[in-house]
């Protein structure tokens, strides 16, 4: 199963991430690759909590990302 992460900078340093397709699912790090790591622990325990629950897992969305100059 595969989910969209968006990693974003944290005021206070390090990043914090998020999983669009399922609400309420966050994490953090000092550096991308533990904040990678530290969501796809997040992830995993959403699901399970959900499946404890007899839900199904959400599909992920389709996102796009773009930039614009003005």
């Amino acid at each position: 199963m595969n989910y969209t992460i968006i990693l974003h900078p944290a005021e206070e340093g390090g990043y914090w991430a998020e999983v669009p397709a399922l609400p309420g699912c966050f994490s953090q790090g000092e550096t991308v690759e533990e904040t990678l790591k530290n969501i796809k622990e997040a992830v995993e325990l959403h699901l399970s909590v959900l499946k404890e629950e007899g839900k199904e897992p959400p599909k992920d969305e389709l996102l796009v990302f773009s930039h614009i100059e003005i």
